[in-house]
């Protein structure tokens, strides 16, 4: 093969590597999108409702009792969506971090905790203790069976989300960034120290466990937004 032609086979596969890069790029930072409006969406939709409906206590009140009464519909689409959006941006996070330590554990946890999410929407938790309003004070008797699926789907979002920031950890440690990797795992003990509060039935474990999943889920959408810009 001449000179001549090796440049121009070269120039050719070039080209045609082009647009296939881009598109790939393109793709990728949309899916990350999907992270990281996620959470920020879960958040804000679950704070404001929990300042503004009736009846409604977040020291007593998990956020997923929202999903009842008149205006439960709201929390529930709020569930599912942002349960979605997590799910599909954990194609862009393993791409993002495909070859660094944590590329496979770390978007499968985060895939996890989105369909979790989703579970938990479709799963409505009992009314109890006061809300929604009317709602006797107290814990029902007997729980139903959406009520225990809804416990068991909030467990598996939790414990992965835990385990996804632990790896988000070990991931930015291992690559240099000793700042995020001691972020994801103030966010991972957060939610593991409210959630472990909460389920002792401490004072305020509701409130606990509320800033901690908003935390690590904010998290999670911040990571996002960073490989989103870098790469």
């Amino acid at each position: 093969m001449t000179a001549q032609t090796a440049t121009t086979a070269v120039t050719t596969a070039t080209a045609s590597a082009g647009p296939t890069g881009a598109p790939a790029r393109t793709a990728t930072r949309a899916l990350l999108t999907c992270a990281v409006v996620a959470s920020p969406l879960w958040a804000s939709v679950s704070l404001i409702q929990a300042a503004t409906r009736e009846g409604f206590d977040i020291t007593r009140h998990p956020l997923s009792a929202l999903s009842n009464g008149s205006l439960g519909w709201l929390q529930i689409a709020n569930f599912l969506i942002a349960g979605a959006l997590l799910a599909i941006g954990a194609t862009g996070l393993r791409r993002a971090l495909r070859g660094a330590p944590g590329s496979t554990w770390a978007p499968r946890l985060v895939r996890i905790g989105g369909i979790g999410m989703v579970a938990a929407g479709l799963f409505v938790m009992d009314p109890a203790d006061g809300f929604p309003a009317g709602t006797p004070y107290g814990q029902p008797a007997t729980l139903s069976w959406h009520s225990y699926a809804h416990f068991a789907a909030g467990s598996v979002t939790f414990t992965s989300l835990i385990a996804a920031c632990y790896v988000l950890g070990r991931h930015f440690s291992r690559t240099g960034n000793r700042g995020h990797a001691i972020a994801s795992r103030v966010a991972g003990t957060a939610l593991l120290l409210g959630n472990g509060w909460a389920m002792t039935g401490g004072k305020a474990g509701t409130l606990t466990l509320a800033v901690g999943a908003v935390t690590a889920m904010l998290w999670v959408a911040a990571t996002a937004n960073h490989y989103r810009r870098t790469r």
